[in-house]
């Protein structure tokens, strides 16, 4: 018992230190690394995105447990959340939030019977196929999406309805994302955060090294 108290005494610095830093990254923020090219042209493989985690609720730390409702999530958001049908933290943009009526043909999404603005910017060699690079208009906020030149079959389905305490969520690279067209609507119980920004991005292909373009990057 003598050496603990001896061990705390002399470390107090470094252990108030890191139980701030566990506080600070389970309720505040975090940082949160991006594997896959899901949401491209967005988020690049070998991101580090900032999560903030107070954006929509105050959480007790390290349990995780929601204590105070700060908003809610809007078209646009690109969200993290933890996925118990995949089994995984995923990263995507929000398409619907309660009470929309979505739907997607050739890739062109509907909602709420409106039809959104699609303008193409150019096209990108990938190794298998062309893929587009085309702004997208969600009911006034616009980011660039991925799209398949010749197509696939993950670009349509029908109209559904967003049930209550649940979002549809949508990668930005839409012929090659695991998103609510395999998972279904994600409960707001299992969003973690918000995302708008970019902490640094180190490029796999060349040594990891970072991608100087992308340091504190907006999304």
């Amino acid at each position: 018992m003598k050496q603990i108290i001896w061990i705390v005494k002399s470390h107090k610095d470094i252990i108030v230190f890191l139980t701030l830093m566990i506080v600070f990254r389970s309720s505040i923020a975090d940082i949160n690394r991006v594997p896959t090219g899901s949401m491209l042209p967005t988020i690049m493989e070998g991101d580090r995105i900032i999560v903030n985690k107070i954006a929509y609720d105050l959480q007790l730390p390290i349990i995780g447990t929601k204590l105070v409702h700060m908003a809610d999530p809007k078209r646009g958001d690109i969200v993290i959340f933890e996925s118990s049908v995949s089994d995984q933290r995923l990263v995507k943009r929000i398409i619907g939030i309660p009470g929309d009526k979505v739907s997607m043909q050739a890739n062109q999404l509907k909602i709420n019977g409106k039809v959104l603005g699609y303008m193409i910017n150019h096209v990108v060699d990938m190794p298998e196929s062309k893929s587009l690079v085309s702004k997208e208009d969600l009911l006034g906020t616009d980011y660039e999406i991925w799209t398949s030149k010749t197509g696939s079959g993950r670009g349509n389905f029908a109209e559904v309805q967003v049930p209550e305490d649940n979002y549809l969520v949508l990668g930005d690279n839409r012929d090659n994302s695991i998103d609510s067209r395999y998972i279904g609507f994600v409960p707001r119980s299992e969003i973690i955060g918000r995302s708008n920004r970019l902490i640094m991005s180190l490029d796999a292909e060349n040594y990891y090294l970072p991608r100087g373009d992308r340091l504190f990057k907006n999304l």
